[in-house]
């Protein structure tokens, strides 16, 4: 039976982001405020929280960013497409 440990890999990415930063880039944009980031060297993930600051990406955090996406997509179908509810009387 193997045994692996994640990560545990040395990687010149990490430690160059570990001195100098991360180098982020927009890799989705999840709604006008929320956004995904990738660093460009060692590939981690960080959106944006409700404070508008950076967080590192976690499943957690992944599923909500997914489901906020297939909202706000609907919401902006439903604009465009003209639809309007009427209130019951």
């Amino acid at each position: 039976m193997k045994k692996s440990t994640p990560n545990s890999a040395f990687s010149f990415s990490k430690i160059y982001c570990s001195l100098f930063g991360h180098n982020y880039v927009l890799s989705k944009k999840v709604t006008h405020h929320i956004k995904e980031y990738c660093c460009t060297h060692c590939g981690e993930e960080a959106t944006t929280n409700s404070r508008g600051r950076l967080e590192v990406m976690t499943p957690k955090l992944k599923e909500i960013n997914d489901a906020l996406a297939s909202v706000h997509a609907k919401k902006i179908a439903r604009r465009k497409s003209g639809t309007s509810f009427q209130a019951a009387s």
